[in-house]
């Protein structure tokens, strides 16, 4: 199954959709930290691209944040793509989601 396939499985819902509990303050700094260098290793450390494609909001513009979220927790299979699900909760992955899909510059 190739990764279009994948995202539009996950935006047709078949998929849970989740919950949009905000994870705090200390959470999302460590969700920062994880973004920039677990993602990062593989997508670039200014999230431009590497091994994985670009994490840019320009790019990520196209997916919805549920499609995002649901690519974080369980991967994309036949790519190097895992999922994160036995570290992140829901919560986590949406929030990380909500962050590629705007400008997610200030983060650094």
């Amino acid at each position: 199954m190739t990764y279009r396939h994948w995202s539009f499985l996950i935006t047709l819902g078949l998929l849970p959709l989740f919950a949009a509990a905000e994870p705090g303050p200390n959470r999302q700094a460590e969700l920062d930290t994880l973004l920039y260098q677990d993602c990062g290793s593989c997508h670039g450390m200014t999230l431009r691209g590497g091994l994985g494609p670009s994490l840019l909001p320009e790019r990520m513009e196209r997916y919805s944040a549920e499609a995002i979220t649901g690519i974080i927790l369980y991967g994309v299979p036949g790519t190097a793509m895992p999922g994160w699900s036995d570290l992140l909760t829901e919560e986590d992955a949406a929030w990380i989601a909500e962050q590629l899909k705007h400008d997610n510059s200030t983060l650094r």
